[in-house]
Formats: C-alpha cells, structure tokens, sequence
C-alpha cells in the first residue's frame, strides 16, 4: 500500500463525505481522489520518478492534493516551513533541489529574493492565481486526467522529505518513505480512540509531522475540518459551526485558548476528544485544561519527525485514573504502540532499570530511512538498527514512559545534570507564570548557571527573587535558576517547541541581560 492510495480508498467507501471542509469550501472524497490523480499525471509528464516537488504554503486544499498526488506520481514532497527566512529557504531548497515549487501568492517575493540561489527549480506553480514568473497550479493540476497513475512508485520510494526544526545547527532532511509513513499512520489507528462516527479537525502546519494524522483520519472517511492555521476564535467558531469532535493541538495552543477571554463565548459541547503533543505539556497546563473542559477526553503520545508520528500514547482511561487516584503517570507520555519498539539506554548502552533516565531508541518501520544527503549523520542516528532520538526518558515499573528533557538541553551545573523541564515545571506551578523557558549558560566557576525566561501572566507582578524562593521549595537547590529573564514573547517554531538556541544566542549577544539575584 502506498501513501497516494488513501484518497481512493476513502472515496471507495465514502465517495460523498467531505474530505476536506475549509472556509467555505467543501471538497468530497471522490473529488479530492480526482484531484490528486490530476496532479500526479501533470507532474508525471514533466519530471522523472525520484524528483522533488516542494510547497511553501499555509493549510489550504491544494496542500493536501500535494500531500498524495506528488508521492502518487514517484517523486518525494519537500514541506517547507513557511515561517523561515528567505536565506533558510534558500538552504534547504538548494539542498532538497525540487523541480517544481508550489507555492502560495504571500511566499512569493521571498521566493523572488532568493530565485538566483535555487537553480533546481524549472517551474514555480502559484496556488492563488498566476505571475509572470509563476503558473497557475489549477491549471497545471488540471491539465491531468483524472485517472488512477499508470506509473506505481514502490513502498520503499521516498515519499516526504521534512527538515529538521534547526534548533540546533542547520536543518537535517528526514527521508520519510511511503512504508515508514503508512506504517506510522497504523500504528497510531492501532492505539488511538476513535468513534465509528467523527468530525476532525486538523489545527498544525501541514508542513510538521503531525500531518501524518490527516491521512489517519482519511484512511477511516472521516469529514475534516482543515484550518489554515491556528487562530483561537477561528478553531472555537468552527468547532461550533461544524460540530467537530475530535482534534489535537499543541500545548501552547491549549495553554492560548485557556488564556482566551472569548473561550467561553463558544458551545464546544461536541468536542469529545482532545489529543496534545509536539511539544511537553505543562503539568499546571492539563490540570487546568481537563478541569476546563471535564466532558473531553485526553489523549497524547510520544513521536518526532524521524518516527513518521508516534510511538507511544496515553489515552483517556489512564488520564482519568491519574487524576482520580493522584497517579504520576500524568506526566508521563504512556506506554508503547503496537508497532514499533522502544528502549531506554544508559550511557553504556545498557537497558536502564525503571527509574533510571537513559536516551530512548526506537526501532521499526515508521522509522526515516534516513537523513537526505548525510550519510554521516545517518550512520551517527543509528546503532543496530536502531534509532537514537535524542531524548532523554525513564521508564517505571509499569511501562509507562516519562520524558526527562532534551539530551542537548541538559545543563551541566558544578557536576550536576539539571533536566530544565524539571525546572519548567516547577516554575508553571507559579500563579504568574504563564510561559517559562529553563536553558544553560555559560559560567566560569559551575561551567554552566541555570537561567529561567519568564513570561508573566496579565494582571500578576512578581520578581527574578520571588520565583526563585518558589523553585527553592518546589526542587533541589542547585537546580533553581541563578537568574530570571522576563520576556513579552517565547520565540516558537510552527509546531510550538521553544526555540531555545534563539534564547541562548540572545543571552551571548547582550540581548537578554543577566541580573545576579
């Protein structure tokens, strides 16, 4: 089975049911499956099997045409983010080289400033309207028939091609295959609750990985209600005008419509199913959120770009006994998926006894073929065929998994290894405290100091010095920050992770000071 395959199974069963509700436009199984053939017989007459199609574009319906009719046609669909600046667009298109790029009208003056530095690009296709440097991507998807492909890629042909975050360094293509896509894309329908009977809504960047889920939610012929980015009143007005059922967002995203003066303008009563991950999710966050929102059921998991989606998941049963019976497994991010295996080495790559935080492996066949172009770091991912995600876990008795932090985020402190979501965690239990940020910095005497940025909550005032008498009664004192940095903003990349390499450059660069407390 391939990934380009969904729409037609779906349209098989459920030709008539929308596939995609976006703004005001409704398109139906059977019409999404005939775009999609379109665009794969157009993109077939003018590339090779194995060339690259990118986009740059916002959610929108032309997006998911391009999520299964590029692969459809044998060539690998390179998502770009459209928040990065032009000179980082320009690095990865120079390093993915399509020969076609999609792209959405706003995106295309950053396109024109870095046009010299792409010469793989032959066509630029615009989804709203044409240029004089640019076609119209209808007419070119149009200009397809409206037939099943007669040329079949194989499973194991690269079917997305997602670039790294760049939180650290520069962004490494992850080749995800049409196997390591379905096979993600099953392991999550194995594990994830689901109604005979749903309304979706898609709320991330369809250039992240949570993408994977649109085409979980296809595979059953759900409708789905497709937002072109996360906007508070625009998903509230549609989870009313639609009566959506079932969505995921990011933390962030939860901790914004909890924020949200206007939430309760809204009847969210048909919203039964709420899934969060992408990021860690504060503790003080869910506990607020499911008090909220009591009727919805919680969910979440574990996963990354280089997994094709999750590996692990907690669903709805194990949210309510925490909460009843005052279980830790509450910060944990479950147990594992059916289809894939996970461990938790130490440093002598030794399966670490519950209780003990080691890096987590995974292996299976949603894991990414490999990085595009960098067989050193390909080599460097993997030991015995299985893949070291770079983070930091710990298992307990029962299988359940807890995140400790980021392997790089460590802090090194006189000795000490400082986790900084454990910090984070302290510092949300801060009425305050609305947004908190724990990274390392560099110190002559420790090696490296522990520094909180802070985003304050409307209406609160509190001090660098209150905070840290707060973490000194929540943790250990060498973990509680030596310095506090009051910030408006948190910089984010799309999926809502904290871009902390932004925080430490900031720091180096006398942009954030440091204040001895």
């Amino acid at each position: 089975m391939l990934l380009s395959d969904v729409p037609m199974l779906a349209a098989h069963h459920a030709p008539d049911t929308p596939a995609i509700i976006f703004q005001d436009q409704r398109i139906t199984y059977a019409q999404l499956r005939d775009r999609c053939w379109r665009l794969s017989n157009a993109l077939m007459s003018v590339t090779e099997p194995g060339d690259r199609v990118a986009i740059l574009a916002e959610n929108c319906p032309e997006y998911v045409d391009c999520y299964y009719g590029a692969p459809g046609a044998g060539l690998a669909l390179t998502l770009l983010n459209y928040r990065l600046a032009p000179k980082e667009l320009a690095y990865i298109i120079g390093d993915s080289e399509p020969r076609i790029l999609v792209v959405e009208a706003k995106y295309l003056p950053a396109i024109r400033q870095i046009r010299h530095l792409i010469p793989s690009v032959e066509r630029i296709l615009l989804i709203d309207g044409e240029a004089e440097d640019a076609g119209s991507y209808a007419a070119f998807r149009d200009a397809g028939a409206a037939v099943e492909p007669g040329r079949r890629p194989q499973e194991s042909d690269l079917c997305w091609l997602l670039y790294t975050s760049g939180t650290t360094g520069l962004p490494k293509g992850a080749m995800l295959t049409h196997r390591n896509l379905l096979a993600g894309i099953l392991n999550s329908m194995t594990a994830w609750e689901s109604g005979t009977e749903e309304v979706c809504m898609f709320t991330f960047p369809m250039f992240h990985v949570a993408g994977y889920v649109m085409p979980m939610h296809h595979l059953r012929a759900f409708p789905l209600v497709l937002l072109r980015s996360f906007d508070p009143p625009t998903l509230l007005a549609n989870v009313e005008r639609y009566g959506v059922t079932n969505t995921a967002m990011a933390p962030t995203m939860v901790a914004m419509l909890l924020e949200n003066p206007e939430t309760d303008r809204y009847d969210l009563s048909s919203l039964r199913r709420l899934g969060y991950g992408a990021a860690a999710m504060p503790g003080e966050v869910l506990r607020r959120a499911r008090a909220r929102w009591p009727g919805i059921a919680f969910s979440t998991g574990f996963g990354m770009t280089e997994l094709s989606g999750n590996v692990m998941t907690m669903g709805r049963a194990d949210h309510d006994r925490a909460a009843e019976e005052g279980l830790e497994i509450l910060r944990s991010v479950g147990r594992q998926m059916p289809l894939a295996r996970v461990r938790v080495i130490d440093e002598s790559g030794v399966d670490a006894p519950p209780g003990v935080a080691g890096e987590i492996l995974v292996k299976g066949d949603q894991v990414l073929s490999g990085y595009w172009r960098n067989p050193q770091a390909t080599a460097a991912a993997f030991t015995d065929g299985w893949f070291h995600t770079g983070d930091v876990g710990r298992w307990d008795g029962d299988g359940y998994l807890y995140i400790v932090d980021r392997k790089k985020d460590m802090i090194l402190t006189g000795g000490e290894n400082v986790y900084p979501r454990e910090v984070e965690e302290a510092l949300y239990r801060h009425p305050a405290v609305v947004e908190a940020a724990v990274i390392g910095a560099p110190d002559p005497k420790w090696g490296e100091k522990v520094v909180a940025v802070i985003c304050v909550r409307d209406g609160h005032a509190v001090t660098g010095a209150d905070l840290v008498a707060f973490c000194r009664e929540e943790i250990a004192g060498y973990k509680k920050p030596r310095h506090v940095v009051f910030i408006d903003v948190l910089p984010k990349n799309a999926s809502g992770k904290v871009l902390k390499r932004e925080l430490r450059d900031q720091i180096a660069a006398g942009l954030l000071i440091l204040e001895d407390l």
